[in-house]
């Protein structure tokens, strides 16, 4: 804040924020299983495919990348109290991309692959709120592929393609409030001093030129 503002005094401020109803951090992974033909573009038919390496991307899905299927109470004892939490069936849902490198690292990539895994979590989530989850770790890998093939145009078949995907995630009911508190509106800062650079010169060869004549 710059020293010249004039300090303010506090007033109240309402503000519309999303209020944590409960918040719990958690490990999951869960495998990817697949036979049959999957498209990858630019693929001729019979394509040798020896030793090519196949590796996978992931990502939430950008649409609705997690659904609430089921909310049903419980109740639980904690510390001697019985409390009313809720136990929520989570659908999540993710983007699933294949690669495919050939020994001379040609590569293919696969169209987009809709994943879906469910599961089920314990938190304080009555009727009305929401669940956000955020990934604070996403990633994949191939477990085995099996025999891969292009059988046709812009297809690959695998016998046997299983990936793992593992996440990490941060999950929170929530439900909007607006709050009200005692705060100052922000000032600007100060701008940065600036000075333009002098003129620079290269430096020069004296010895070389112009030639000294004694």
């Amino acid at each position: 804040m710059q020293d010249s503002m004039p300090s303010q005094v506090r007033e109240p401020i309402c503000i519309n924020v999303d209020k944590v109803f409960d918040w719990i951090v958690k490990e999951a992974s869960f495998e990817f299983s697949h036979t049959g033909p999957i498209t990858f573009h630019g693929v001729p038919k019979d394509k040798d495919l020896t030793h090519a390496v196949v590796t996978c991307h992931v990502v939430p899905r950008a649409i609705h990348p997690v659904k609430i299927l089921n909310r049903e109470n419980r109740q639980f004892t904690i510390d001697g109290a019985t409390v009313c939490l809720q136990n929520l069936t989570i659908q999540k849902n993710f983007t699933l991309t294949l690669v495919v490198t050939l020994p001379d690292h040609t590569k293919f990539t696969s169209d987009p692959i809709h994943v879906s895994r469910c599961e089920q979590v314990t938190l304080c989530a009555p009727k009305g709120t929401d669940v956000e989850i955020l990934f604070t770790d996403l990633d994949c890998f191939v477990c085995s592929m099996g025999h891969p093939r292009a059988t046709n145009n812009n297809e690959i078949t695998f016998t046997d393609l299983n990936v793992t995907i593992s996440v990490c995630q941060s999950i929170q009911s929530t439900f909007p409030v607006t709050v009200e508190f005692l705060a100052t509106f922000c000032e600007p800062r100060a701008e940065l001093p600036f000075a333009c650079p002098g003129v620079v010169r290269p430096a020069q060869c004296p010895a070389v030129f112009p030639p000294h004549f004694g």
